[in-house]
C-alpha cells in the first residue's frame, strides 16, 4: 500500500506541474493531493498546520488564476467593458476548451480578444484598447506562473521527503 500511493502522489505530482502551464487543468489542487497522499505513508508525516496552510493556498492560487486576468485588464488602463470582454473570453475558452477551434491556446486567446473587443466597443482607440488586452496576457502569465510556482515548491517537497 505505501508504493501504491507512493507512486500515486508522484503521479498527482507530475499532473499538478503538467497543470500548471496546460490550460484547463488545475495544477494546484493536484499539487496538494500529492502531498496529503504522501502524508499517509511512512515517507512524510506533515502537520495539520501545514496541510492546511498548503491547501488554502492552493485553493488562493486557484482562483486567482480566473481573476488575475481581470484585475491586469484594469491595471493596465481596461474599463469595466474591457474586464467585461477579458471574463466573457476566459468563459468562452473554459466551454471551448476541449473541442473550441483554439484549443488549449484558447484560453491565451479570449481572453485577450475579449479584452480588446470590449474595449473597442466602448469607443477606446484601438492603442487603449491593444494596452488592456496586453494586461489580460499579462494576468494569465501572472496566474501561469503562480500555480507553477506552487506545483514546484510541492514536487520539491515531495521529492525531499522521498529522498529523506
Amino acid at each position: 500500500m505505501n508504493t501504491t500511493l507512493i507512486i500515486l502522489a508522484i503521479l498527482l505530482a507530475l499532473v499538478g506541474i503538467a497543470g500548471s502551464i496546460i490550460p484547463g487543468i488545475a495544477g494546484p489542487p493536484f499539487s496538494w493531493l500529492a502531498l496529503l497522499l504522501l502524508n499517509f505513508t511512512t515517507a512524510a508525516d506533515y502537520t495539520p498546520l501545514f496541510l492546511i496552510a498548503t491547501a488554502a493556498v492552493a485553493a488562493v492560487i486557484t482562483v486567482l488564476d480566473y481573476i488575475v486576468p481581470s484585475l491586469s485588464t484594469k491595471r493596465h488602463g481596461g474599463s469595466k467593458a474591457g474586464v467585461w470582454g477579458c471574463n466573457i473570453g476566459l468563459i468562452v475558452s473554459i466551454i471551448g476548451l476541449p473541442f473550441g477551434p483554439t484549443g488549449i491556446l484558447g484560453v491565451i486567446f479570449w481572453p485577450f480578444i475579449g479584452a480588446f473587443a470590449g474595449e473597442l466597443l466602448s469607443g477606446k482607440q484601438s492603442r487603449d484598447a491593444l494596452r488592456a488586452a496586453w494586461g489580460a496576457f499579462l494576468g494569465f502569465l501572472t496566474g501561469t506562473g503562480l500555480k507553477l510556482a506552487y506545483a514546484i515548491f510541492a514536487a520539491i517537497v515531495l521529492t525531499r521527503d522521498l529522498i529523506n
